[in-house]
């Protein structure tokens, strides 16, 4: 019998998915427990809507992210910090920084465990972060640090 998963099943498969099960164990365990319904002519639409409903999203996620990456490569973002005389800041530039001043200059929302940056920010100068935007998607910034 085949049936639609409503919840993941052990042995059987992940939610959402088609499978064949025996009719005995569609009807005595996961009718019963909600776990399953029977791939009627509905039932097989609302799995296709639900996948193209999926990949739609994906698809949008992905355009955002592209664009995102168009406005942010190849930029350099100016970060003014204080520092003692010998140009060591008092603190470093965290990535947190960095998100809020993204926000500000382009009004992207950075999550700030996305943006990784090579080394620490302790003193004034130029260095190199990358920031993740979706998978596979990331964009090489420039982080200025100056008074």
């Amino acid at each position: 019998m085949k049936v639609v998963l409503l919840q993941d099943v052990k042995g059987s498969g992940k939610k959402g998915e088609l499978v064949n099960v025996s009719d005995g164990y569609a009807r005595n365990f996961l009718f019963p427990r909600n776990l399953a319904k029977e791939a009627n002519a509905q039932a097989m639409n609302e799995l296709k809507n639900a996948e193209e409903s999926k990949k739609y999203k994906v698809d949008q996620q992905i355009a955002q992210a592209n664009d995102a990456k168009k406005k942010l490569e190849s930029k350099t973002i100016v970060i003014h910090a204080k520092a003692g005389n010998n140009g060591k800041l008092f603190g470093s530039i965290t990535p947190k920084e960095i998100a809020n001043e993204i926000k500000q200059r382009f009004g992207l929302t950075v999550d700030k465990r996305k943006i990784t940056i090579t080394g620490e920010i302790k003193q004034y100068g130029k260095y190199d972060c990358e920031v993740k935007l979706y998978t596979g998607i990331t964009a090489k910034i420039i982080v200025e640090v100056c008074e």
